[in-house]
């Protein structure tokens, strides 16, 4: 089988892409409104830009649903303060992360929704997600639109780390991080690490 894109409607190529390009990071992005108002959402369209200086990336769509085409508050947010915090999560906070994605109004603060702690940041104003394991205060470097959605790129100014998840040497312990993943519509764990070549892949 095979596909054009331009033959398609967008939803159809966007379950194409997100069934393909799996297990996706999740980016837990928290920032704050010019208002104060602390907001927090995942984002799974995410990966590392640069490592020097170190920068961090997401892609942030329209909303959907009954805010279908509207901006949403991480953009609107960004683009306020030029500031936000990246933070890891994992599978025991999965429910909390679903909950962060639900469409609320403006005025809301997800931390509170979801039942999460927001703690202060060293060098940002947003708040960082206190029950995750790690947690990267980024600034604003670009925004650049792409097509119906927006890459935001930010310098990762500091970088927290619980200490039971570090390892000796800069590592991060991924079988005690336990980190989440996206796949299409579900959601996988990252587990049974090997490396490569190995003769039990088959």
């Amino acid at each position: 089988m095979k596909f054009n894109p331009s033959e398609l409607e967008t939803n159809q190529v966007y379950k194409l892409l997100t069934g393909a390009v799996v297990p996706r990071p999740i980016a837990w992005v928290s920032t704050v409104s010019s208002d104060h108002v602390l907001n927090l959402a995942p984002y799974s369209f995410f990966t590392v830009a640069s490592r020097k200086p170190p920068m961090l990336c997401i892609s942030i769509g329209p909303g959907v649903g009954e805010r279908a085409g509207t901006v949403k508050d991480t953009l609107t947010n960004i683009r306020d303060t030029e500031e936000f915090v990246i933070n890891i999560a994992t599978t025991p906070l999965g429910n909390e992360l679903q909950k962060t994605a639900d469409n609320l109004p403006s005025d809301a603060d997800e931390f509170a929704e979801a039942g999460l702690t927001p703690v202060e940041s060293e060098l940002v104003k947003p708040m960082r997600v206190e029950e995750a394991p790690i947690q990267m205060e980024c600034r604003l470097h670009q925004i650049i639109p792409l097509g119906s959605d927006h890459l935001v790129i930010g310098e990762m100014v500091m970088y927290h780390i619980k200490e039971e998840y570090y390892k000796e040497a800069y590592k991060v312990d991924l079988e005690q991080l336990r980190p989440l993943g996206r796949l299409a519509n579900q959601f996988s764990e990252s587990r049974d690490f090997f490396t490569l070549p190995n003769s039990d892949v088959k």
